[in-house]
């Protein structure tokens, strides 16, 4: 409800949050209403819509008026978000930041040295 989204944006800060990801389809209110009413960093993830296959979520996510910004991921991008939220938190925590450095040095390995056909 509107009322528990106010409460829970106002409270972020007292609650210790340090980031919020949003996620919305549609017309995507969630992110930005949530950017309203907290200075906690706020990640929106467009999801898929069958009408417009998540291109109007992304817009309605990624024009925010100034004031207001939302860090905006791809259309079904949560796992991006994750990760992006991850970073944001290592700035400041040596052991996550290591754990983030091992993560990415995993994922450059799996990729092949030559193309697979």
């Amino acid at each position: 409800t509107p009322d528990r989204l106010w409460d829970y944006g106002r409270t972020a800060v007292a609650r210790g949050l340090k980031v919020i990801i949003a996620g919305a389809g549609g017309a995507a209110h969630l992110p930005g209403m949530m950017a309203s009413k907290t200075r906690v960093p706020v990640i929106g993830v467009p999801i898929q819509t069958r009408a417009l296959a998540g291109v109007d979520s992304l817009y309605s996510i990624v024009q925010m008026p100034r004031g207001y910004p939302v860090a905006t991921m791809a259309i079904g991008g949560g796992a991006n978000a994750g990760l992006m939220a991850a970073q944001m938190l290592a700035v400041h925590d040596p052991a996550l930041a290591a754990r983030v450095d091992a993560w990415r040095a995993a994922l450059s390995a799996s990729i092949p040295e030559e193309p697979q056909e």
